[in-house]
């Protein structure tokens, strides 16, 4: 990935891959100029509040550092994530039930609005909560034995928060039947239907996933950030104001040497050297 070693930062948690007791439930370790974070409670890595703050926590520091140039999401065992632990549920009330989703909405948010793109590392069970971060990702990568979907109706809940990203991804009708039957799908079907951008077996999902990194890297830092941020205007916003955006992005980037880099590399007929997003 860029040639980089991998190390773990410090300050993020350890992240050895050994140890089985006192485990942090996230653990991000540095690769380069990306970040590959592991939600770290297997089998299944259900969601708590513990988790929920971890994750929160992890991409709030990620996004305060400027070198960062993507973020890989994935998780340990056989889930990404199989979505919120049944027993956090059981005992809310109104207003316990209010703070939770506000906090779960919060975390994935911070996922979602991460100033570098994120993929999502489909390992396995993608369910409920855990879909919803994996819908907030920009990119979806996913193991041909994942199955994903949003299960909360047959618990007696509705799919909320960022489930709002489904229809745009799959259609209405498509959306639809997941949302009102509970049913998921697997990660072939959801390829065809555009909901994650690969499906390939378990024994290729760290090469497909490098090999989108490697794409993303290979591009200016700057415009990547900047492309980013445009992407994220548009989902909140009008047509009109949203190619007004892109003007303004435009202009901005050449505040930059990377227009000017690339063009140079173009008419040169070789790689362009971009240099670092900070």
């Amino acid at each position: 990935m860029g040639g980089a070693s991998r190390r773990t930062s410090r300050g993020w948690g350890p992240a050895v891959r050994g140890e089985q007791s006192n485990r942090e439930p996230v653990t991000v370790e540095r690769r380069g100029d990306v970040a590959w974070c592991t939600i770290d409670r297997p089998p299944l890595n259900l969601l708590d509040p513990e988790l929920i703050a971890a994750v929160h926590a992890a991409f709030q520091r990620l996004t305060a550092d400027p070198t960062i140039r993507a973020a890989v999401l994935t998780g340990r065992g056989r889930a990404f994530t199989a979505g919120m632990n049944v027993h956090v549920l059981h005992d809310l009330d109104v207003p316990r039930a209010k703070a939770l989703i506000t906090s779960l909405h919060a975390m994935i948010a911070s996922v979602h609005h991460a100033p570098f793109p994120t993929i999502a590392r489909v390992n396995g069970f993608c369910l409920g909560a855990g879909f919803e971060l994996a819908l907030a990702c920009d990119v979806r990568v996913a193991a041909t034995s994942a199955r994903l979907g949003l299960p909360e109706v047959r618990v007696g809940l509705p799919s909320v928060i960022e489930a709002a990203l489904l229809p745009a991804l799959v259609g209405p009708g498509r959306a639809a039947e997941m949302l009102l039957t509970g049913e998921a799908v697997a990660a072939e079907q959801a390829q065809a239907w555009g909901l994650v951008n690969r499906a390939v077996p378990m024994e290729e999902l760290d090469a497909a996933v490098t090999a989108m990194v490697d794409k993303i890297l290979a591009c200016g830092p700057a415009a990547i950030r900047l492309q980013k941020e445009l992407m994220l205007r548009w989902r909140y916003t009008d047509l009109a104001t949203a190619i007004e955006y892109g003007v303004n992005a435009f202009a901005s980037a050449y505040a930059t040497d990377e227009p000017q880099e690339g063009a140079r590399a173009f008419l040169e007929k070789r790689a362009p050297r971009f240099g670092n997003a900070s």
